[in-house]
């Protein structure tokens, strides 16, 4: 049986991980995908809007993404976000779809995005660590204010512990991932 505490920081440990796939979903290889653009803000009559709510997508071909706004008139905003992103596309409008053709990665711009992924990865490490800090001190008030013994946290803090360490080696399982899908070509 697991202890609320680390209940609730596997849960956060798991947002974690979550957002790290969003985010490398977002760092393009070699194809066009509309995860590269879903979550992008888009300035919609003064509202920050992610553009999976604006338009649907679709991929003609392997290098090409093809953004269909729900409406036309947010056709500019949505022009505006993709120029403002790091996609390094420059998006092309016919007045109602968005064609996005992606150019081969150079090796120099895969070897970029390999230093991109290994940061958002350690990022990830970093919050799974402090969300492993943040429990810990709270398991430890709990056992000085004598809710929990001694033993009850030497157990507690093994169960931390390995949770930690499952959900680093995750975050490193993804990474090695992205990293292969980065450099083949």
């Amino acid at each position: 049986m697991s202890h609320p505490k680390v209940d609730e920081a596997r849960d956060k440990m798991h947002k974690a991980v979550l957002h790290l796939r969003d985010e490398f979903g977002a760092v393009r290889t070699g194809r066009a995908t509309p995860a590269l653009v879903e979550k992008l803000k888009v300035d919609y009559y003064g509202s920050e809007v992610p553009l999976q709510q604006l338009a649907g997508f679709t991929v003609p071909e392997p290098r090409v993404l093809v953004i269909a706004p729900y409406d036309k008139a947010a056709i500019k905003a949505i022009e505006k976000a993709i120029q403002a992103s790091d996609l390094g596309v420059t998006p092309s409008n016919d007045g109602s779809v968005i064609r996005l053709t992606f150019p081969e990665l150079t090796a120099d711009r895969r070897k970029e995005l390999v230093k991109v992924v290994k940061a958002r990865a350690e990022e990830s490490r970093v919050a799974v660590r402090n969300v492993r800090r943040h429990a810990r001190q709270e398991l430890e008030h709990l056992e000085r204010d004598g809710e929990i013994s001694r033993d009850e946290l030497d157990r507690i803090e093994k169960d931390l512990e390995k949770l930690t360490h499952d959900v680093v080696a995750e975050i490193d399982a993804m990474l090695a991932h992205k990293e292969k899908e980065l450099l083949e070509v």
